[in-house]
C-alpha cells in the first residue's frame, strides 16, 4: 500500500495539470499546419524539380543545336565570299569562273536551306525559353512560399518551446519536496496510461476515465485513511480525493 501526505497527493493534481499542458504543447508541435505545409510543398517541388532539370537539359541541346546551324550557315558564306572574291579580282579563266559561279549558286541554295534549319531552332528554341520561364518562376514561387512556411514553423516552434521550458521550470518547483514514491508511481502510471498518471475523484466520478465508481469502490476511497494513496479500480490512476469529496464523506 503506498502511502503519501494528503497535501502532496493534491499538489499532484497540479503536476498533472502542467505535465498534460506539456503533451497538449508536444502535440501541438507534431501537428502544426506549417509542417502540413512543408510537407505538400516538398512534394511538389520534388515533383518540379524533375520538370526543371528536364526543361534546362532540352534547353541546352537547342542551344547547342543552334550553335551548329549558325557554324554551318556562317560557313557557307564565308565560302560564298571567297568565291566572290576570286571572281572580283578577275584573275579566273573562262572555265574557272563559270565553275565558281556554279558553286556559288550551289552555296546559296544550300545557305537558304541552313538558313531555314536555323531560323526553325531558333523559334524552338524561343518556345522552350518561354516554357522554361515559367517553370522557373513556379519554382521560385514554391520556395518563396517555402521559406515563408519554414518561418512560420520556427516561429511556432520558438514559443512551443519557450512554454515548454517555463513548464519544465513550474514542475521542477512543484515536484520539490514531492514524496519520492508516490511521484514515482505517478510517473509510472502516466508512462502507460496516456499521460495521465493522477486524477481528481469528485461527485463521486474518477475525472481521468469519466466514470462514476460503484458505491462499495465509492465507500471504500471516502473511507480511506487520507494519507492512503487510492486508485481508481476501472482505469488504475490515482484518484486525488478533493476537499469537497472529503466534506462529502
Amino acid at each position: 500500500m503506498v502511502t503519501a501526505p494528503p497535501e502532496d497527493q493534491r499538489r499532484l493534481l497540479d503536476v498533472q495539470a502542467l505535465d498534460t499542458r506539456t503533451q497538449q504543447l508536444a502535440h501541438k508541435r507534431r501537428t502544426l499546419p506549417a509542417l502540413a505545409t512543408l510537407a505538400e510543398l516538398d512534394k511538389r517541388l520534388a515533383d518540379l524539380h524533375g520538370s526543371l532539370v528536364d526543361s534546362r537539359t532540352a534547353l541546352a541541346d537547342l542551344e547547342r543545336e543552334l550553335a551548329k546551324a549558325e557554324a554551318d550557315v556562317e560557313q557557307v558564306r564565308a565560302r560564298a565570299a571567297r568565291d566572290r572574291q576570286r571572281l572580283d579580282a578577275g584573275a579566273l579563266g573562262a572555265k574557272d569562273a563559270q565553275a565558281v559561279v556554279s558553286e556559288l549558286e550551289s552555296l546559296a541554295r544550300r545557305q537558304g536551306v541552313l538558313e531555314d534549319a536555323e531560323l526553325e531552332v531558333m523559334e524552338r528554341l524561343e518556345a522552350h525559353q518561354e516554357s522554361l520561364a515559367k517553370v522557373e518562376a513556379a519554382h521560385a514561387d514554391l520556395v518563396a512560399a517555402k521559406e515563408k512556411a519554414e518561418a512560420e514553423r520556427d516561429a511556432a516552434f520558438a514559443e512551443i518551446d519557450a512554454d515548454a521550458r517555463r513548464l519544465a521550470g513550474e514542475r521542477t518547483t512543484i515536484v520539490a519536496g514531492l514524496d519520492a514514491g508516490l511521484l514515482a508511481l505517478y510517473d509510472r502510471l502516466r508512462g502507460h496510461l496516456g499521460g495521465l498518471g493522477a486524477a481528481a475523484l469528485r461527485g463521486g466520478r474518477c475525472e481521468g476515465c469519466r466514470l462514476e465508481l460503484n458505491p462499495s469502490d465509492l465507500a471504500a476511497a471516502k473511507a480511506a485513511p487520507p494519507e492512503q494513496v487510492v486508485r481508481c479500480e476501472e482505469c488504475g490512476r490515482i484518484l486525488v480525493r478533493t476537499a469537497d469529496e472529503a466534506a462529502a464523506a
